[in-house]
């Protein structure tokens, strides 16, 4: 295997954390920059750090940013583009790459100049001219804030009142606690069908072959129920260039090299009989996406993201099966509560009752003297994976791991893949999207 520095460049060691383990685990020289400072003692113990990923550039082989930076004053697009000129190469956006996720309004207009099929969406910056158009327009909605506060996932709402009254009821109160910080949102109308995201990995060319499918699980509690987190876990499976892939991010493609994009980039979407309809971009790594698509590579991770920097048309070989990766969290997750957090997680020792490590990925964890200890403020310090010729046997294997992990205070869904056992994969079969474009 051949060795290669590579520098990663994280905002608030959200997202690259794990990959940055798993690099350096394969024998490549890894230094890793954390911008946030509360964040800086994640990792600690497990990757090399550098207090000045500037100075460290001409070093890198591979530089690798993790997400947009939505409210810097420069995004990571911005940075990876300056840094392409000058002849490095950049896993990460562009300027306008960035804004497919900060702003929901260019992300649906790309789409549709590129003959892709969206739902009924309309942008606000006025509340009471949302809530107007709501009673003009009676139908169920999702808002969807825009800017800095969409990374507040506690304010997506999806509406469930047919004649919308439930949104109205939410915009009030939300021009009321979010007014000075919200300052604009999308209203989209809300479509039934099975939710699944199409995840490629482009290397400034195009697409490699094998296409990852995902099912997100972004409420609290088994079930679907409670408030909105990031994510409590994610399940998934490798295909080739489906139909699925074809009628969204293929047609993409031109536009993508174009702006000379390199890395992973996913598109969320409601599918049902009557077409695909996306919703949203993530054009940088997804979490616990990213841990999970990490398992499943059966290709060196460093060699490959080695060769997607550089467009050489990496090839990717992937376990066959299904995936799942369960998100373990602590007492305050999803809320903001020092004292709580103080309490109950800072600092807490993550013991495991077995010698393997197999499948248990880093999010806010540190090792000091050998001890796994939670780190960071967040309450989020594992992503437990599982992998299986079906998606049961995946989740057997991941929440067997999960068994053998002792956190005081932990908790996590018990339900993550269920929903594809329950009909989801037997709904997209039907419809014809897991077949040939």
């Amino acid at each position: 295997m051949d060795r290669h520095n590579f520098l990663f460049v994280s905002a608030d060691a959200a997202l690259i954390t794990d990959l940055a383990w798993q690099v350096h685990e394969e024998g490549h020289d890894v230094r890793y920059y954390i911008e946030a400072e509360r964040d800086g003692e994640i990792g600690d113990g497990f990757v090399p750090k550098t207090d000045d990923w500037r100075a460290e550039v001409e070093w890198a082989d591979v530089i690798v940013f993790d997400d947009i930076w939505v409210g810097s004053d420069i995004g990571t697009g911005e940075l990876a583009q300056e840094l392409r000129e000058r002849g490095k190469a950049v896993v990460g956006g562009t300027s306008a790459t960035d804004r497919l996720e900060e702003d929901r309004g260019y992300a649906m207009e790309v789409l549709e100049e590129h003959g892709v099929d969206t739902i009924e969406h309309h942008v606000f910056h006025d509340f009471d001219e949302a809530i107007r158009h709501v009673q003009s327009n009676p139908a169920p909605y999702v808002i969807k804030p825009l800017g800095e506060v969409q990374n507040v996932k506690r304010l997506l709402y999806v509406g469930n009142e047919d004649d919308g009254s439930d949104v109205v009821d939410v915009l009030r109160a939300y021009k009321k606690a979010w007014g000075h910080r919200m300052k604009g949102f999308q209203l989209q109308r809300k479509v039934e069908g099975v939710e699944v995201a199409i995840c490629g990995f482009f290397d400034g060319n195009g697409f490699v072959d094998r296409v990852n499918f995902n099912f997100e699980h972004k409420k609290l509690f088994p079930g679907n129920i409670g408030p909105s987190t990031g994510e409590m876990g994610t399940s998934m499976f490798w295909a080739g260039q489906n139909r699925l892939f074809e009628e969204t991010l293929g047609k993409l493609e031109d536009w993508l090299a174009e702006e000379g994009y390199v890395g992973s980039i996913d598109i969320n979407c409601i599918v049902n009989e009557n077409g695909i309809y996306p919703l949203e971009f993530t054009p940088r790594f997804g979490y616990p996406t990213i841990a999970l698509q990490e398992e499943s590579f059966e290709s060196p991770t460093g060699q490959f993201f080695f060769d997607l920097a550089h467009g050489n048309d990496p090839g990717l070989d992937v376990h066959n099966g299904y995936q799942i990766g369960v998100r373990i969290v602590l007492p305050p997750f999803p809320f903001d509560d020092e004292t709580t957090y103080d309490e109950n997680s800072r600092n807490a020792a993550v013991v495991f009752d077995t010698e393997s490590r197999d499948g248990i990925h880093l999010e806010d964890t540190k090792r000091v003297d050998g001890q796994w200890r939670v780190a960071g403020d967040s309450g989020m310090p594992l992503v437990v994976t599982g992998k299986g010729e079906t998606m049961g046997a995946a989740r057997e294997q991941a929440y067997g791991r999960i068994d053998d992990i002792v956190i005081p205070n932990l908790y996590y869904r018990d339900d993550i893949g269920e929903r594809w056992v329950d009909g989801d994969g037997d709904r997209l079969q039907a419809w014809g999207y897991l077949g040939p474009a």
